[in-house]
């Protein structure tokens, strides 16, 4: 007899960088896949573009590593397409390849990868590579500085500004508003913002989101700008500071 899995998600504290790693190589795939689990990275494999996609639409990665080579679809051709997407086009990518040469190396960086190492490469490097390339990627940039409409944020200090006054947030909600000012105008169902805030290896109810929206909501109504947030019926909520 089976029984329904509840719709419910068990809190882990840490949350862990999340790595799809795309190569047409099986060895490389588990060397990698090992090197950075030592790391405390969480891996996913894809063994080509199409089912790089596929995975990329279940789960979000902070960061791609990929393939040059491969069949159907190379690692240019890919970044090119994911650069096209709003979905996609801010995920990290950092280019493997055993290409040498200063054009291989300038097309991949052109077509939109933002870092590229050469194999055979040592896992210290790659950690170091990828640390490095989302440090680079942080919301903000360099100064930490984040604006959207009326509302500022400084992730250095953590601190949030409405009408340039700043504003007591709890740590939930200030997670919340900085992932909603870093994607305005989409829309995210209550799944995805629990992935991208809470954490893909957390699990909590849905309705956990509704709570904190409501929070949010209740901050940026004393500064007349809970209007930013948006309910997309039937579907989730969307940010909406400067209209598209």
């Amino acid at each position: 007899m089976r029984f329904p899995i509840p719709n419910v998600r068990v809190v882990v504290t840490e949350k862990h960088i999340s790595v799809l790693v795309v190569d047409d190589e099986s060895a490389i795939r588990e060397m990698i896949r090992f090197a950075l689990g030592k790391s405390d990275m969480t891996v996913h494999c894809a063994a080509s573009a199409k089912e790089a996609l596929e995975k990329i639409t279940e789960q979000t990665p902070d960061i791609i590593l990929l393939d040059w080579m491969m069949p159907n679809m190379s690692g240019p051709e890919l970044t090119r397409r994911l650069r096209k997407d709003s979905v996609t086009k801010h995920i990290p990518i950092i280019m493997l390849t055993a290409r040498v040469s200063e054009d291989d190396k300038v097309t991949g960086l052109n077509a939109g990868a933002d870092d590229y190492i050469v194999k055979p490469f040592s896992p210290r490097e790659l950690v170091a590579r990828i640390n490095a390339v989302l440090r680079r990627s942080e919301p903000g940039g360099a100064d930490g500085k984040v604006s959207a409409g009326s509302i500022s944020m400084d992730t250095v200090s953590r601190q949030v500004f409405l009408h340039d006054k700043p504003t007591h947030i709890g740590p939930t909600e200030y997670r919340l508003l900085e992932f909603f000012m870093t994607h305005e105008n989409r829309a995210f169902s209550r799944s995805q913002l629990l992935d991208h805030v809470w954490g893909t290896n957390v699990f909590l109810e849905e309705r956990t989101v509704d709570v904190h929206i409501r929070r949010l909501r209740k901050i940026l109504e004393k500064a007349k700008l809970d209007h930013y947030i948006q309910t997309v019926r039937s579907h989730g909520y969307r940010f909406v500071a400067t209209p598209a």
